[in-house]
C-alpha cells in the first residue's frame, strides 16, 4: 500500500493534533553542528569515507545548505560506500519551500564557510575518556537564549544536527540517564554495529564511573562525562524556543537523547514538542525509535514518507537499503515543507527536486 508523505509513526492522534496546530504557518530551520573524536573510532561512522575526515562533515553538509556546494572539502559528504550526504534531502526540502534557515555550532574543529551563530561550545573527545565535553550547561543556557529569539521570528522551529558518531554518544548518555537504549539507536550503515558500539560505550561509562540510571536526575554530567556537544546545543535551542512555539526535533534516535536531557530539565515544555524523522528511521529494524520514545516522554513522532526505489539515481536507491537514513533534519525539513505548502510539496515533488540536486552536486548519470 502506498506509504502517505506524512506518517504518523508515535501515538497517532498526537501526530494528527501537532500537524493541525503547525499546517500552514511559517517556521526556522535551525541545524546544530557539532564534532567528536567519537567518530574517529573505526567502524562507528558512515559520515564520512574514512574516520579521520569526520571533521569535515558537518561544516560541508550546512555550506551545501547555503551555497549549493561544499567549500571546506570537494564535492559533498558521503559514506564509505559514495552515498552522498541527507542534507540533500534537506537542501530540497528548503529550496522548493522557501523555509529561512539557521547554523549553530556547538562545538566544531573546522569551521564552515558560512554565516553562523556560536554558543560557546568545544568539539568533543572521545568518550572512553570519561570527559567529553566541556561546560555543557553554559551550551545549554547560551542555546536556550537562542531559542527564545528564534521563537520570535516564527510560527514554529524545526531543529536538526549534524555529527559523526552521534548515535553512539546517544547510547552512552541514554543509558547513564537510565533509558534502556541497548541495540536500540540506529546507525548511518545498513549493518548497525551495535556490539562495537556497547563496547565502546561500556568502557565509557566506566572510565567515568557510571552505571545504568545513576546520572538519571543529572544530565549534564552525563553529557559532560559520555556525550558529545551537539546535545547541550541542540537541547538548550529546543527547549528556549519550546516555551513559547511548536518544535519538531528533526532527527532519528539521536534525538531521544537529546529529548531525555529536555525532560530532566525543562519537563513543562514537552507539549510543545514532536520528533520528525524519516521512514527510513521508523522502519529500521535494528534500531527502536518508537521504545526509545515511549520510554522517556510521550511526544508525538512523525515520519517523511520519502521513497527513493523509483529514483534514476543508484545513490538515492541506496537509502531503501538502509544507507544514511537521516541526518541534517532531513525528515523534519520535509515534513516543514509538505504542512508549510498546504499539499502543493508532496513526497513525489521532493524526490523530483533532490534528483535534480543530486545530478547537479554529483554529475551521476541516471541508471
Amino acid at each position: 500500500m502506498e506509504k502517505p508523505d506524512i506518517i504518523c509513526g508515535y501515538d497517532e492522534s498526537k501526530c494528527l493534533d501537532f500537524m493541525r496546530r503547525i499546517g500552514g504557518s511559517r517556521p526556522i530551520f535551525a541545524c546544530v553542528i557539532a564534532s567528536t573524536d567519537t567518530a574517529k573510532i573505526p567502524g562507528l561512522s558512515a559520515a564520512g569515507a574514512m574516520p579521520e575526515i569526520t571533521d569535515y562533515t558537518p561544516p560541508a553538509d550546512v555550506e551545501l545548505l547555503f551555497y549549493g556546494k561544499c567549500r571546506c572539502i570537494e564535492g559533498v559528504p558521503v559514506t564509505p560506500d559514495g552515498i552522498p550526504t541527507p542534507a540533500l534531502i534537506t537542501i530540497s526540502a528548503i529550496r522548493l519551500s522557501g523555509i529561512p534557515y539557521f547554523v549553530v555550532n556547538g562545538g566544531l574543529r573546522v569551521l564552515p564557510k558560512v554565516p553562523f551563530i556560536d554558543v560557546g561550545g568545544n568539539p568533543g573527545k572521545d568518550i572512553r575518556s570519561g570527559r567529553s565535553v566541556e561546560d555543557p550547561k553554559e551550551v545549554y543556557e547560551r542555546s536556550s537564549i537562542v531559542g527564545r529569539q528564534l521563537s520570535r521570528l516564527a510560527d514554529y522551529l524545526v531543529v536538526g544536527e549534524s555529527i559523526p558518531g552521534g548515535t553512539t554518544t546517544a547510547l552512552s548518555v541514554l543509558l547513564a540517564m537510565g533509558v534502556d537504549a541497548s541495540r536500540k539507536v540506529s546507525s548511518s550503515m545498513p549493518n548497525n554495529p551495535h556490539d562495537l558500539k556497547l563496547r565502546v560505550v561500556e568502557e565509557a561509562l566506566a572510565a567515568a564511573g557510571i552505571h545504568f540510571g545513576s546520572l538519571e536526575r543529572d544530565p549534564f554530567r552525563a553529557i559532560s562525562s559520555v556525550g558529545d556537544p551537539m546535545m547541550p546545543a541542540a537541547a538548550g535551542l529546543i527547549a528556549g524556543a519550546a516555551e513559547e512555539v511548536p518544535v519538531i526535533m528533526a532527527g532519528g534516535t539521536q534525538m531521544c537523547a537529546v529529548l531525555k536531557v529536555i525532560q530532566a530539565l525543562s519537563p513543562g515544555v514537552l507539549e510543545n514538542l514532536a520528533i520528525g524523522t524519516t521512514r527510513w528511521i521508523l522502519e529500521d529494524k535494528t534500531s527502536d525509535i518508537r521504545e526509545l520514545v515511549s520510554q522517556i516522554a510521550p511526544v508525538p513522532v512523525l515520519a517523511a514518507g520519502l521513497d527513493f526505489s523509483g529514483s534514476m539515481y543508484s545513490g538515492l536507491r541506496a537509502y531503501e537499503l538502509g544507507v544514511a537514513k537521516e541526518g541534517v533534519g532531513a525528515g523534519g525539513s520535509s515534513i516543514a515543507a509538505m504542512l508549510t505548502s498546504g499539499g502543493a510539496i508532496t513526497k513525489a515533488s521532493l524526490l523530483r527536486e533532490i534528483e535534480v540536486n543530486y545530478g547537479m552536486l554529483t554529475n551521476a548519470s541516471p541508471d
